[in-house]
């Protein structure tokens, strides 16, 4: 049966700027066999050429069709949603690349949508802006929840931060697209023409990643290399199917197909 992996990106290949030792021998292993493969990343600042770049100055050469963002997702979903929408967007250049290759215009009044997603350059006056836009009927939507962002300076407030601002000052719930939402996971697993049953997703994040693959019916392999540690598995009404210390545990090829049970 064939089989593929779709592979969460920060603490499973990398932290912050340094490469997880052994992903890339990983990587190496999959594209050796012509296992088919996609990273996943919650993050909608890059544009997938740009986390290809990344990737590849960390020694890990790949092309982007190996990149699926949140921003990729959330972008085709508004493109299906209201094909030739307009959108007021909090975020960077990935989630407004990903808007416009979706045939989405970016508007400062009046827009279908308010999109947040994360970035550096967000202010307050941004966020007042939201709120007005939502208050006059802009729907919300979120490209991800997840609360923060890990960077080599410590944590900094990641989407679900800034959306709840929000929706806390309009009472109106955010859409989110990114993951674990099965609109992106599904996206992702049907780029690679993979069933549910002949996918798996390796992640290090219970609340996204393995809740995820869990929810789709996906194998699961939770890495402790980010944010889980395995005393936390207890808070946790599902569990995931493998558990290893790192990506290096599944460099073997053998080794990975005979835990993944395929």
């Amino acid at each position: 049966m064939q089989h593929g992996f779709l592979i969460d990106m920060d603490g499973v290949i990398y932290r912050g700027s340094e490469l997880i030792p052994g992903a890339d021998r990983f990587i190496g292993s999959l594209m050796e066999q012509q296992i088919p493969f996609m990273f996943l990343t919650n993050n909608s600042q890059r544009t997938r050429r740009d986390v290809a770049t990344k990737l590849a100055r960390m020694g890990i050469d790949v092309g982007e069709e190996h990149i699926f963002t949140c921003a990729m997702a959330t972008a085709r979903f508004l493109g299906h949603q209201k094909p030739n929408g307009t959108a007021y967007v909090i975020g960077e250049g990935g989630l407004l690349h990903a808007l416009h290759r979706n045939g989405y215009s970016i508007v400062d009044h009046d827009p279908d949508y308010v999109v947040v997603g994360e970035g550096r350059s967000i202010n307050f006056e941004m966020i007042e802006t939201a709120v007005r836009m939502v208050e006059n009927g802009a729907k919300l939507i979120a490209t991800n929840l997840d609360p923060n962002c890990p960077t080599q300076h410590g944590l900094r407030p990641g989407c679900g931060a800034i959306v709840a601002m929000i929706e806390a000052a309009t009472g109106k719930k955010a859409f989110s697209v990114g993951k674990p939402s099965p609109i992106m996971m599904r996206a992702a697993r049907k780029e690679l023409n993979l069933t549910a049953a002949e996918t798996t997703i390796i992640g290090d994040t219970m609340e996204t990643d393995i809740l995820g693959g869990v929810e789709m019916g996906y194998r699961t392999i939770l890495v402790l290399s980010g944010g889980t540690d395995i005393t936390d598995l207890t808070q946790y009404g599902y569990q995931p199917d493998v558990i290893v210390d790192s990506i290096a545990d599944l460099c073997t090829p053998a080794y990975l197909m005979s835990e993944v049970g395929v």
